[in-house]
């Protein structure tokens, strides 16, 4: 019978034999996948002893290919010294962004075995919020005065070959007196003459972003600029560093990921089942208590018409139903409002335009899903009125679901609030309230003939 090797048992086994170059040959043959896998098979004494193993830039690869909150575990075990070597290995990008979610006293401790200029590139990048240009951007690029020649620059590629290596070299960008002036493509510097003047030569009228732009203005620009990447610039008109597209691209799957996570209660970010188990407990719970009271608010309709609900007990087989088609069309609207949202289609401030074109969208709806089920409740129970009570309160509750799913959102938003964590439990409660009051109320002006 073939037995299936699973990546992380190769990996102790070499990590126990601490074979180094064995362990990198054997990472380098997996996929991201595979190694993220195995990386989350292991326990924290083999991790530890992984990445001392590893060079430090090939500890800097891999960590590329693990959850974000691995990697920075990962760092914190280790000694400062051992941490600031690979660190050095990353972009500017992710050393800010890694030094910034460390324990103060631990990045500080780290940045102690830093080069001098490489800390002040960091301290500089962890002032920008992570959700703007600045923060997202990278400093590995290469700029040159103006009045430079085509000779000088190349000269200066080769001789520093080793150094400009790991850097984008898509785009070399120019300057006059520390300002910005424009793009030179690779292939004006190579065709020009060597005497040539870079402003001779430079495109002036380049794109450029501002370190200020939000994670949302970004992804619109590529959205319409098929760029490699784009210069940033800062209020001085200084160049700073390099929006890469792929960065954006990888910052908007994270987003959707979050919200996706925050949508189905899982708070405070990522989570990974090899993270602390009362960690994870407590995120889940900050959602579950406060929807569990929610729910109570909405049952106390029931307890309310606790009598209608008895004559009627046919009824109780439709409150269910009621009650989740009309979260399913709400949630529908919630998910369009998140999305327009996170595009920029949507402004907090236009919930009445979104209001008017969900409740269109609901009546259509509510009209249809309505008679199926007030179709449904009558052949089954042969009985007209109980047709007309919950077709009716569907279809009132479809409406009512749309509007607030599309509407909250934006006043969530406008309101410095989540919107992808709170959204769903108001929605949920609200939807399910109305909906048991409609059918009640409608049952209890009916009683007599749905009874």
């Amino acid at each position: 019978m073939h037995v299936q090797i699973r990546p992380w048992e190769i990996l102790k086994k070499l990590i126990a034999l601490e074979d180094a170059a064995e362990i990198k040959l054997y990472l380098h043959e997996l996929t991201s996948e595979n190694i993220a896998g195995a990386i989350s098979h292991i326990d924290n004494d083999e991790k530890a002893k992984l990445v001392t193993l590893l060079q430090p830039e090939d500890a800097a690869e891999m960590m590329e290919d693990i959850p974000w909150v691995q990697a920075v575990k990962m760092l914190e075990d280790l000694n400062a010294k051992e941490a600031a070597a690979i660190i050095a290995e990353m972009r500017s990008d992710d050393q800010a962004d890694y030094l910034a979610e460390m324990d103060q006293t631990d990045a500080e401790a780290i940045m102690i075995e830093m080069e001098v200029d490489e800390v002040e590139n960091i301290r500089k990048l962890i002032q920008y919020d992570s959700d703007t240009a600045g923060g997202l951007m990278i400093t590995e690029f290469l700029s040159f005065d103006e009045d430079n020649t085509v000779d000088f620059v190349v000269n200066e590629l080769r001789h520093y070959s080793d150094k400009y290596e790991q850097y984008s070299l898509q785009y070399l960008y120019v300057t006059s007196d520390g300002k910005f002036v424009g793009v030179l493509q690779m292939k004006d510097l190579l065709l020009s003459k060597a005497t040539t003047r870079l402003s001779e030569v430079v495109l002036r009228d380049a794109l450029i972003v501002k370190d200020s732009e939000s994670v949302t203005e970004l992804i619109s620009f590529f959205d319409k600029h098929d760029f490699y990447g784009v210069p940033v610039l800062n209020n001085t008109e200084e160049l700073v560093g390099v929006v890469l597209r792929k960065d954006i691209r990888e910052t908007e799957a994270e987003i959707a990921n979050i919200e996706h996570l925050e949508t189905q209660g899982i708070v405070g970010g990522e989570e990974l089942r090899t993270m602390p188990i009362l960690l994870r407990a407590r995120r889940r719970l900050s959602w579950l208590s406060v929807n569990i009271l929610l729910n109570m608010m909405a049952a106390s309709i029931i307890a309310i018409y606790q009598e209608t609900l008895t004559a009627v007990i046919a009824l109780a087989v439709f409150l269910p139903i009621i009650s989740d088609m009309s979260g399913c069309s709400g949630n529908q609207a919630v998910a369009v409002s998140l999305r327009e949202l996170s595009l920029g289609v949507i402004r907090p401030f236009e919930m009445l335009r979104v209001w008017i074109q969900e409740v269109s969208v609901g009546i259509i709806n509510g009209i249809v899903l309505g008679t199926l089920i007030g179709a449904g409740a009558w052949l089954w129970q042969g009985n007209i009125y109980l047709g007309l009570v919950v077709g009716g309160a569907l279809a009132i509750n479809t409406v009512i679901a749309v509007s607030l799913g599309g509407t909250i959102p934006l006043f969530l938003k406008k309101m410095n609030v989540d919107p992808a964590l709170a959204s769903g439990p108001i929605l949920t409660t609200v939807t399910d309230m109305f909906g048991f009051f409609l059918a009640l109320t409608f049952a209890g002006m009916m009683l007599k003939q749905t009874g």
